[in-house]
């Protein structure tokens, strides 16, 4: 079943607990995007980060350097830690550490990044996050033709879960799930919404509903 994922995207202790509060009462499953100001755009930084109980918690690590901060995130207890393609590092022993700490390991692609450059990795990869907007901020555009990439990675390994991440709406979530992604990850529409609750409802409803 596709799930909408709420994001939060803050590069405070205060925005954090604000944008956490906003989505809590409905959200089963979050999306909290963290960067290093090097990678992208500095947030929150990771000693500050709480995550909330009862709720199922993705880490989008947008950081250059990953492997200097797996204890950290272990420690954290996510269900899964999210890293990019294009970050530095080993990424098979980076994956390693984290299933050896219970947590599932994602990998995210930006527009420009193929496919191919994970194929030797797939193995160690339960979730690949296709990357539509822009690094460390709402909104952004959601590039319908990035679609082929799930295709791909299906080819690759068939029952890897697949999440989208960049300008999702009304508009074009039924074309998203459609397409074959899993986890449709919500930022501005969700947390700039005047009621955010109705906000997911709506796209619960079009994503049922396909």
């Amino acid at each position: 079943m596709p799930i909408i994922c709420p994001t939060v995207t803050a590069k405070d202790a205060h925005i954090y607990r604000t944008q956490i509060e906003r989505i809590t009462p409905f959200a089963k499953r979050i999306h909290l995007d963290l960067a290093d100001g090097k990678f992208a755009n500095q947030s929150l930084p990771l000693d500050q980060v709480w995550l909330p109980e009862g709720i199922i918690s993705d880490v989008h690590l947008m950081y250059q350097n990953p492997e200097k901060y797996v204890a950290s995130l272990i420690e954290l207890k996510p269900n899964m830690v999210i890293v990019h393609a294009e970050a530095d590092g080993m990424f098979p022993e980076i994956a390693k550490q984290f299933h050896d700490g219970g947590i599932k390991v994602g990998v995210a692609l930006l527009a420009h990044t193929p496919v191919s450059m994970i194929e030797p990795s797939i193995e160690h990869i339960d979730h690949v996050l296709v990357f539509s907007g822009k690094l460390g901020f709402f909104g952004g555009t959601a590039d319908l033709d990035l679609l082929s990439k799930v295709k791909e990675l299906r080819s690759l390994k068939h029952n890897v879960e697949v999440g989208w991440d960049g300008g999702i709406n009304e508009d074009n979530a039924e074309h998203l799930v459609a397409g074959g992604v899993d986890v449709l990850n919500v930022g501005g529409y969700i947390q700039r919404s005047d009621n955010p609750s109705d906000a997911y409802a709506k796209l619960n409803l079009l994503i049922q509903d396909e």
